[in-house]
């Protein structure tokens, strides 16, 4: 059989089968024990051997960018509510408010989102999902710059990484929602044109 022919045909029975299984252990370890879990224990929870678990995720970035690709719909589904909103200020509060819930998914999740947008490393699988969300919290942003609600100089980096430190400090447990209340009043305050009320 030709190379074109191979790619060209659907993965076995078994092979999507243990692809699904290792994401959704993966997904529950994630949520029980954080980003850091033992990827041999999601290994053995999905009922295969750690090189069939390296051969589809050959690194831990790897399974976790494929992890958030699965959990991306609520994502997409907040961004939906968020283009109907009319005002375009509300539109980026409530923006990062939900990049701040989905960097909040998994304990220890904010380190390896924030080294691979840092980086931009090519090879790293987490760089691709950091710079979509970037790009989109870029349309938010020149939309709320443009009503003169938001400081020219404010780039879509600094509120993604904003949104990412909130998600971290909360990920911490160190402090109340009343806290990370007053300290998305202060990130806002640091993005908005000095001359306009909340």
């Amino acid at each position: 059989m030709s190379a074109k022919a191979q790619q060209g045909r659907k993965p076995r029975a078994d092979v999507q089968r243990n692809r699904a299984a290792l994401l959704e252990a993966a997904q529950r370890h994630f949520l029980t024990y954080g980003v850091g879990t033992s990827l041999e224990a999601v290994a053995k929870e999905a009922g295969v051997g750690p090189g069939t678990l390296y051969r589809h995720f050959p690194t831990r970035e790897a399974l976790l960018a494929a992890v958030l690709q699965s959990r991306s719909e609520e994502l997409v589904a907040r961004q939906g509510d968020i283009e109907q909103l009319g005002d375009a200020s509300e539109a980026l509060r409530q923006w990062l408010r939900a990049m701040e819930e989905y960097f909040s998914a998994f304990s220890g999740l904010p380190e390896p989102l924030m080294a691979a947008a840092r980086a931009q490393e090519p090879g790293n699988p987490l760089t691709l999902p950091c710079d979509t969300l970037i790009a989109t919290t870029g349309d938010y942003l020149r939309a709320a710059q443009l009503t003169g609600y938001v400081r020219a100089s404010v780039k879509p980096y600094d509120l993604f990484l904003a949104a990412v430190s909130v998600a971290w400090i909360k990920g911490t447990g160190a402090t109340d929602e009343e806290s990370l209340d007053r300290l998305r009043t202060l990130v806002e305050s640091g993005y908005r044109k000095r001359d306009v009320q909340a």
